[in-house]
């Protein structure tokens, strides 16, 4: 792997990595919003009957905002996910690199000292 594909892969690892932790802080957010606006028993008249339960306690959503919330929380794990990933992994290429790197100095070191 060249200097460049390595940089590249740290790029894209951090690309994806902030935003997804972003959208992570993002959804904790509106769930803690979540806590301080909705109701804590059913409400049929507004619809909000589906449980979600923020810090242990329970609040009821409508199913779109179940949806959309559930759906930010997915996509932003996804996404920190793969930044992860890429980040082992060029962490990973990047000792490998760096061993080959102390190795060929000791070996130069060796025939030239």
């Amino acid at each position: 792997m060249t200097h460049s594909q390595l940089g590249n892969l740290k790029f894209f690892s951090l690309l994806l990595l902030l935003p997804g932790l972003a959208g992570l802080i993002f959804s904790a957010m509106i769930s803690t919003q979540y806590l301080n606006t909705l109701p804590s028993a059913p409400d049929p008249q507004e619809m909000r009957m589906v449980p979600r339960s923020v810090h242990g306690n329970v609040v009821y959503q409508t199913k779109e905002e179940d949806r959309q919330l559930s759906m930010i929380e997915d996509i932003s794990v996804s996404i920190f996910v793969v930044g992860m990933v890429l980040g082992i992994l060029y962490l990973e290429k990047w000792s490998v690199m760096r061993a080959q790197a102390a190795e060929e100095d000791d070996d130069w070191a060796e025939n030239h000292g």
